[in-house]
């Protein structure tokens, strides 16, 4: 009879876990559905025309797509540029948003002079280590990104050198999915002999 709980609450448990990753997508889903009503209702609000407000919304999908194009193709358009140079006068705000475009460009260009390398780091102390994002180098120093499990965007950034540092085989996506799922899914687990 004492069995009998122990295995419905095993089984809550279990459901639970395999109930979490949907739970999360319809969660983002949510999110970009509440932040499109919300441009939707703003646009709506100043129009005051269904038809006006699917316009502007056509307009900006493909005014999106032809930067988009014209970023790979071309580099930045000159829009983007005009604002970058207004956006650059201004203090603070010019910070943020050279921060952002750096890390937004870490995980999305193919520019070979930017750092994307996945690397092994001990971590916080001899003996323990931890994945980590090659972000900038300077001769034998590396600046290492340390993300934290489950959420790979908080974490710790430092300074090592190079030779403190094992080269994974693990890109962005395969080290951020590590993390995220708190090292279950680990496609690269013969690296682990690699490690001193």
């Amino acid at each position: 009879m004492h069995e009998m709980p122990k295995k419905l609450l095993n089984y809550f448990l279990i459901g639970i876990l395999a109930v979490i990753p949907i739970v999360v997508v319809i969660q983002i889903i949510l999110f970009i559905k509440s932040l499109l009503m919300g441009i939707f209702g703003m646009v709506h609000g100043y129009a005051d025309s269904y038809f006006y407000t699917f316009v502007f919304f056509i307009i900006s999908f493909f005014v999106l797509v032809y930067i988009g194009h014209k970023i790979v193709k071309k580099g930045r358009p000159l829009l983007i540029t005009a604002f970058e140079q207004i956006i650059d006068r201004i203090p603070f705000l010019n910070t943020i948003y050279r921060v952002i475009t750096k890390v937004i460009s870490l995980f999305t260009s193919d520019n070979s002079s930017i750092a994307k390398e996945v690397v092994y780091v001990e971590y916080p102390k001899d003996g323990i280590w931890v994945p980590a994002y090659v972000t900038n180098r300077y001769e034998n120093k590396v600046v290492l990104f340390i993300p934290t499990s489950p959420n790979p965007t908080s974490g710790f950034t430092v300074i090592v050198d190079k030779s403190k540092v094992v080269e994974s085989d693990m890109d962005i996506e395969d080290a951020t999915s590590f993390i995220v799922s708190v090292g279950v899914d680990y496609d690269k687990a013969k690296e682990m002999l690699k490690l001193p």
